[in-house]
């Protein structure tokens, strides 16, 4: 039973409350109402209690939500006033964790389906660390947050998009082509609530500035660099390395002779060896090819090629289409045209893929059907690959089969991507994209 001393008193918007410290401490020391427990603070008025001139209706919801750890929305109230309430007061952060519960690949639900504005397969799909996430199409990617509320969209105008990332909440990443007799093309860092350019990325080659296309990205949060492949006009193939803090360049690895650094479809950041992972993949390109670069010694510790392989294959020969690294594994996970999953064992090099046969992603697929080419994703121990309209969940050391993520709306999943504790799926028919969403954890 909470003393005298223990109780507060609030006048929000004309209606009286009373709660607790115990209560006002579990919005803790960063959010306002915590930082009312401050000696520092003394802001009550003659009467006793504080005055807070905003929606009360909206208070009493976050206040039981500080009392229960559970949110109950009434039907008067929209989630947008809500959340804009929870902004005012620093509460965005538990009504987030009472919406949705841990990301877990066998608990996720469709919540929500939003059709995007422009027709035609969209390019890539990036889930933001606050479980928002933007949609690269064409020359323009559209940027939506965690609210799935669209903001200002970056545009290129009229150049190509490769590739977007997200270097935190606030910042957003774009490669882009460079177009013949214009000096456009490569990074920038942009605003992801603006939309505005910040800062363009520069490429140095013998000391001079060259234009180039910039492709796959990648980033390492512990050394804070932005890694991206980038083809100059002058065979300046490779991967280029920039400080994520001052946009500078701080590297490039030159591409050897056999390898096409510069096309490469995906980047991987390892960070517990501090190696970066290159895949220059089917169809872009006619041989496929995995190398692990050590960006301190300048060369490669590890490759896989199936070149030699190629040239007397069939057309239903496994090709690798999309590659991961799963470090906990010491090993390569690749996908092929045939739902195959398929590994590499990066403790020896020059061994072929050990192609696994029960790992099926679906069942009944016809050779030579149309459809998106499969991805794969890694994330808290889970594996996820999509193909056609359908994302499949392996879990365990024998990366067994556990759930299936599909819906009927929206066509194959062209891309997909996880952050924020969500799930996005980017369909190919007018950029229709998915979120899934973990239930919140039952209180006992």
């Amino acid at each position: 039973m909470a003393t005298g001393s223990d109780r507060v008193r609030f006048n929000v918007g004309g209606k009286i409350f009373e709660t607790t410290t115990t209560t006002l401490a579990n919005a803790g020391r960063n959010s306002m109402l915590g930082a009312l427990l401050d000696d520092d603070w003394n802001l009550r008025s003659s009467t006793g209690e504080y005055f807070i001139d905003r929606n009360p209706a909206c208070f009493g919801v976050l206040l039981d939500l500080l009392r229960s750890g559970e949110l109950h929305l009434p039907p008067n109230i929209s989630e947008k006033l809500l959340y804009r309430e929870a902004l005012f007061y620093g509460l965005l952060d538990h009504v987030r964790s009472a919406r949705w519960g841990p990301f877990d690949g066998n608990r996720l639900h469709l919540a929500a389906s939003v059709a995007g504005g422009a027709p035609g397969d969209g390019t890539a799909v990036r889930a933001s660390p606050d479980g928002g996430c933007c949609i690269a199409h064409g020359s323009v990617a559209h940027v939506y947050d965690w609210m799935l509320d669209e903001h200002h969209p970056i545009n290129l105008d009229y150049q190509q998009i490769n590739d977007v990332g997200y270097i935190d909440s606030g910042n957003i990443v774009v490669t882009a082509r460079e177009r013949p007799g214009r000096a456009d093309g490569g990074m920038g860092l942009f605003s992801s609530s603006s939309g505005e350019l910040r800062h363009r990325f520069r490429v140095s080659h013998d000391n001079k500035v060259k234009t180039f296309t910039a492709g796959a990205l990648s980033f390492s949060n512990s050394t804070f660099k932005i890694f991206a492949s980038c083809k100059g006009r002058c065979n300046e193939y490779g991967i280029g390395v920039w400080d994520q803090i001052t946009g500078n360049q701080s590297d490039f690895f030159y591409q050897p002779p056999g390898y096409s650094f510069g096309d490469a479809d995906k980047l991987q950041w390892i960070e517990g060896d501090n190696f970066l992972m290159v895949a220059t993949l089917f169809p872009r390109t006619d041989n496929c090819s995995i190398g692990i670069l050590d960006f301190r010694e300048k060369n490669m510790v590890w490759s896989w090629s199936d070149e030699g392989t190629v040239a007397t294959a069939s057309l239903d020969e496994k090709r690798v289409l999309h590659a991961i690294v799963m470090e906990d594994n010491h090993s390569v996970c690749v996908v092929n045209q045939y739902e195959d999953l398929g590994f590499l064992d990066l403790r020896s090099n020059g061994g072929g893929v050990r192609w696994s046969s029960r790992s099926k992603l679906m069942k009944g697929k016809v050779r030579g059907e149309e459809s998106c080419y499969p991805k794969l994703v890694m994330h808290n121990g889970q594996l996820f690959s999509s193909m056609n309209d359908s994302i499949s969940v392996f879990c365990g050391p024998e990366w067994v089969l556990t759930t299936t993520l599909r819906t009927s709306f929206g066509g194959p999943i062209c891309d997909f991507s996880i952050g924020g504790d969500r799930l996005f799926a980017l369909h190919s028919e007018e950029n229709v994209f998915d979120m899934w969403e973990s239930p919140t954890e039952p209180i006992l």
